[in-house]
C-alpha cells in the first residue's frame, strides 16, 4: 500500500548548490524534512547541471521521508543563455533586448516536451515563442 502523502512542494533551485538555508529551509522546514539529507541527495543528483536552475516536484510523506522528480530548465532560462542576455526587458512592447532564431526556439521546444502541455513540436515551439515575446525577445528566422 502507498504511503500517504503530506505535502506536494515546487522549488527552483541551482543545480549542485543546494542549502539548507533559505529558500529550500523555509520551504521543507514545516514539514519535518530532513534538510541535510535532502540538500546531499540534490546535489548528487544534479552534478551534471550545476550553474543550472533546476525545478523539482517533492513528494512529502506522511512518515518524513520524500521523493523528488528533476524537471528541465525554465524556457526563460534556456531563451536567455540562448540570446546571450542577463535578464528579461522590462517593457518587452516596446524594449526589445534580443533575438533568437526558429532553429533555437525548436531546439528549446524539443529539450522543453517532456514538461510542456503540448502534442507536437510545432506546439511546444509556439510556447516557447510566447515565453520569449514576453520576455523581450525576437524570433527570426
Amino acid at each position: 500500500m502507498a504511503k500517504p502523502i503530506k505535502a506536494l512542494v515546487k522549488l527552483q533551485i541551482v543545480g549542485g548548490q543546494a542549502t539548507p538555508a533559505p529558500p529550500v529551509g523555509t520551504a521543507l522546514g514545516p514539514h519535518g524534512v530532513n534538510m541535510q539529507e535532502f540538500c546531499t541527495k540534490f546535489n548528487d543528483a544534479t552534478k551534471s547541471r550545476m550553474g543550472e536552475v533546476v525545478p523539482i516536484v517533492m513528494t512529502i510523506f506522511e512518515d518524513r521521508t520524500f521523493t523528488f522528480v528533476l524537471k528541465t530548465a525554465p524556457a526563460s532560462e534556456m531563451l536567455k543563455k540562448a540570446a546571450g542576455i542577463k535578464k528579461g526587458s522590462g517593457n518587452p512592447l516596446l524594449n526589445k533586448v534580443g533575438k533568437v532564431t526558429k532553429a533555437q526556439v525548436k531546439e528549446i521546444a524539443e529539450a522543453k516536451m517532456p514538461d510542456l502541455n503540448a502534442h507536437t513540436v510545432d506546439a511546444a515551439m509556439k510556447i516557447v515563442e510566447g515565453t520569449a515575446r514576453q520576455m523581450g525577445l525576437e524570433v527570426t528566422e
